[in-house]
């Protein structure tokens, strides 16, 4: 009702302007009294919009203004979204001076208290989950919000999309890995405070600051004049993959010789996560400092380091969570009193930028960013060499092993029954043996190896914004990245030993077996590298402009952009199994691709409560560094007639606004095509001959998806304090053709293209689904807001309609042939599609809970937040 009673006040104060009407308004932050800078301000349903400036200041000229009863929306991170019924009349000015807004404490304290990570989000730049960290915060969508804060505990992908499909930038410089694609949050973990200035932009819809792509642009502001002045301490506990979080950031917001800095550190640690012994320690420092040198050049620079270190965990089968329980980690052993995991992965890679803003006047500016990433990232494993694994879960201690046969004898029953005692009383590494082992041979069998990248990345792009018209906004933006990355394995402990072998003990002797023939049968002592050692570099020159317009009843886009890519391989090492000149030593050919990219969208306004949005786009994508070549870590073949892949995405919404009620409905078709992916994996009859095993490259090529769904969500303000809201999404993530498939190794003959060496095989996916997370996942929620500062949430999640990742070679001609290339004498196709059926995992339901308080003390405050997801304790699988 404040938005009425204000509206009393300010309509006497109307004046004459000719024939222009205008509105302009004053925005203040309610605690201090500081103008609010940044503040999205836009008449609903009109498409006319502005934001505030440093003052909080903002106006509207324009003769498309609609006269009569409108709403005003006022919306910044951190801050509760206002809404203003307003009277606009022609030819008269309309002040709105001041405009308090609050904070919005539940979302603050949602911020800084979440300790929102999984052992998959942790991973996420090895495997294929969409983290949703990006969402946090990012946008007020109702579906969004249910996906970042409730869905993302069971791996759910936003139409099923991979996060590589997804822009992350920091200060407008892209922070995705060449490599694979993906976002790398670990890199700048633990900056919760100065992550909350973000600017997402959901799918393929607008943005100033890149082309994007399907499943979205995120672009985080770390920029020092840009942070509301003040500090923030926090502390957070929680039992999930770490325990605690200590955090401190303060910013100085821009002073009157126009300098702003900010700061922050914070510390995550923890002995021990929900698994056993995964501890956990990171370290974050960040600093950004800004010098506004006159009202048209400002220059920022930015860093930060965000060091971590975690011991890992690993997925257990149905068997060992019978025995152990879901929390058992094979990786670690007791060293005398203390734990020892063999897996830790560490993460070291610090990031430099400077950014310079320069207002080149007529409503037209230009951004130029440089940023220089560097550092490592380090895997350790144990490597057993051609000894038997010693881990516990090893398939040959396991009491299913001694059972394999169809009619078991008393003797298998009681050697089961010894496997199973002796696995639920230990089955952890005993780091004892590995040293006497290691002691007694003199040269280490048993070795911690470490998996090493070591990257060197610089970025430098310049981005252009201008409104060529009262209407119509132009971006364009012209984008080089470099990259060199170093890849190698690295001795990182000899356990007890003098030296290790740097062969294959896979192999079958002599020569071949070396890893470098350059350096044959050498002895490796710890922090030399051994085994492989080879560079891969990339280069990525983009650019892209975009044409943004907003009419009274239409707004739209539509925007190009073109991407040229090259990739190299420079081998280090002359491998045993690939000793012809340039195969495994030296530079291997130069990939290139082009990548042309064209999307479009508008948004037709039926009137200011019912709008549709429609968006399109067709991209072509040079495929990832991960699968240009067939076994980097050996040679420089490149994958067959390797291509990029091919994206048309459609959706179509439907939106509902009003100042008690908001929903919004969409139905979405996303089309991949000529993907590429490679397995690596030991298999028996693979080489179509009596040889009985071999290690592959698993390699299929033209794979095609087609993800289709509806997403709907709804908000319902009820009371001022007491809101509703519900979401869903309901879709069918299918494989829509078969694609091919062939095998590489150091057993397929010498020549790396040579495709009839290999037996291109044709693999029936068509129909399959994908394994991309539950395909259904619904919500609903209640939340409690009360005007003495505290509040509460809570939340039902159904989840259903995810499978299993399917076998590839299982899917080929080698499932029904012998050696001989002839079908089994046995062959049933009927109990083949049996066999071959897809396993789907079992829907389950999610109760989640959150809560907090908050006190203020004149200008301060001091908050409370607790949030507690899986309530009931429901058990629930997530893959297989």
């Amino acid at each position: 009702m404040r938005g009425f009673y204000f509206l009393l006040f300010v309509l006497p104060s109307l004046v004459c302007r000719g024939q222009y009407i205008i509105l302009k308004g004053r925005i203040l932050d309610a605690s201090s009294l500081a103008g609010i800078d940044q503040v999205a301000v836009s008449v609903n349903g009109t498409g006319i919009k502005t934001s505030s400036n440093e003052d909080g200041l903002f106006d509207f000229t324009s003769t498309l203004m609609p006269p009569g009863e409108q709403v005003l929306l006022l919306f910044k991170n951190g801050y509760h979204s206002i809404r203003i019924p307003i009277i606009i009349q022609k030819e008269r000015v309309l002040s709105l001076d001041p405009i308090y807004m609050e904070l919005n404490l539940l979302e603050l304290e949602r911020h800084i208290g979440i300790i929102h990570l999984s052992e998959e989000e942790l991973n996420q730049d090895e495997g294929s989950s969409f983290t949703v960290s990006g969402l946090l915060s990012a946008s007020k969508d109702v579906f969004l919000t249910a996906a970042a804060y409730d869905f993302s505990a069971t791996f759910f992908r936003p139409r099923g999309i991979d996060n590589a499909y997804g822009k992350v930038l920091i200060n407008g410089v892209e922070m995705n890995k060449q490599y694979q694609g993906r976002p790398q949050w670990a890199g700048w973990g633990g900056l919760n405070d100065v992550q909350r200035n973000r600017y997402f932009s959901k799918g393929l819809k607008a943005n100033e600051y890149a082309f994007g792509d399907v499943a979205g642009t995120n672009n985080i502001m770390m920029r020092a004049s840009k942070y509301k002045e003040g500090g923030r301490v926090s502390y957070a506990l929680a039992n999930r993959s770490y325990r605690g979080r200590v955090m401190g950031s303060y910013s100085s917001g821009l002073s009157k010789k126009g300098w702003a800095y900010s700061v922050l550190l914070a510390k995550r640690f923890g002995e021990e996560g929900y698994q056993e012994a995964t501890n956990y320690e990171a370290n974050s420092f960040f600093v950004a400092l800004e010098k506004k040198i006159n009202n048209r050049h400002s220059l920022n620079f930015t860093a930060f380091y965000t060091p971590n270190k975690r011991a890992r965990s690993t997925a257990i089968t149905e068997e060992v969570k019978k025995l152990k329980g879901i929390t058992y980690n094979p990786n670690w052993g007791y060293q005398g009193a203390d734990k020892r995991s063999s897996r830790i992965r560490e993460v070291k890679e610090p990031l430099v930028m400077l950014n310079h803003y320069w207002a080149l006047g007529g409503n037209t500016s230009l951004n130029t960013n440089i940023a220089y990433q560097f550092g490592k990232i380090g895997n350790t494993r144990l490597d057993n060499g051609r000894n038997r694994n010693p881990v516990g879960n090893y398939y040959q201690k396991l009491p299913s092993y001694f059972l394999q046969n169809e009619k078991p004898s008393s003797h298998d029953f009681q050697l089961a029954y010894a496997a199973q005692q002796e696995f639920i009383n230990d089955g952890q590494l005993d780091w004892k043996s590995l040293y006497a082992g290691n002691t007694l041979s003199g040269n280490s069998t048993y070795v911690i190896q470490e998996d090493r990248t070591d990257d060197i990345q610089i970025t430098a792009n310049t981005i252009l914004n201008s409104s060529i018209s009262e209407d119509v906004l132009l971006s364009a933006k012209l984008n080089y990245r470099s990259l060199k990355s170093e890849n190698f394995a690295k001795l990182k402990d000899l356990l007890g030993g003098e030296g290790t072998l740097d062969i294959d003990t896979f192999g079958s002797g002599g020569e071949s077996s070396n890893s470098d023939l350059l350096n044959a049968n050498r002895i490796v002592n710890e922090g030399e590298r051994y085994k492989y050692n080879y560079q891969l570099n990339a280069s990525v020159l983009s650019g892209f402009v975009q044409a943004a317009f907003n009419y009274r009843k239409v707004d739209g886009y539509i925007g190009l952009s073109l991407n040229y890519t090259n990739y190299k391989r420079v081998g280090l090492y002359q491998n045993g199994y690939f000793p012809e000149t340039g195969r495994s030593l030296g530079e291997s050919e130069k990939l290139s691709f082009i990548s042309p990219g064209l999307k479009g969208g508008v948004v037709y306004k039926i009137n200011g409560r019912h709008l549709i949005d429609f968006n399109a786009g067709y991209l072509r994508k040079a495929p990832s560094l991960k699968v240009s070549f067939a076994n980097a870590r050996q040679n420089n073949d490149a994958v067959v007639n390797l291509i990029g892949e091919k994206v048309t995405s459609t959706d179509l919404s439907y939106i509902f606004t009003h100042p008690f009620l908001t929903a919004k409905l969409t139905a979405f078709y996303v089309h991949f095509r000529d993907q590429t992916d490679i397995s690596f994996f030991y298999t028996q009859n693979a080489l179509g001959n009596e040889q009985t095993s071999a290690f592959v490259q698993e390699i299929i090529t033209g794979i095609d998806k087609i993800n289709l769904g509806l997403e709907i969500g709804i908000d319902a303000q009820l009371l001022p304090t007491f809101k509703l809201k519900g979401a869903a999404s309901i879709g069918q993530y299918r494989y829509s053709d078969n694609s091919s498939l062939y095998l590489a190794g150091d057993d397929f003959g010498t020549d790396g293209n040579d495709i009839a060496s290999q037996g291109i095989r044709e693999v029936a996916l068509k129909n399959y689904r994908v394994s991309a997370g539950p395909e259904r996942a619904v919500q609903l929620g209640l939340e409690y807001r009360d005007p003495l500062f505290w509040w509460f949430g809570l939340t039902v999640n159904y989840f259903s309609d995810a499978y299993i990742d399917i076998s590839n070679l299982r899917r080929t001609k080698d499932f029904y042939t012998d050696i001989d290339g002839e079908p089994f004498n046995d062959y049933h196709e009927i109990t083949a599609r049996e066999l071959l059926s897809q396993e789907e995992i079992e829907g389950y339901f999610l109760v989640n809970a959150v809560g907090g308080k908050s006190w203020r003390f004149g200008k301060y405050f001091v908050g409370f937040f607790a949030t507690i997801n899986n309530v009931l304790n429901q058990g629930y699988r997530t893959g297989g």
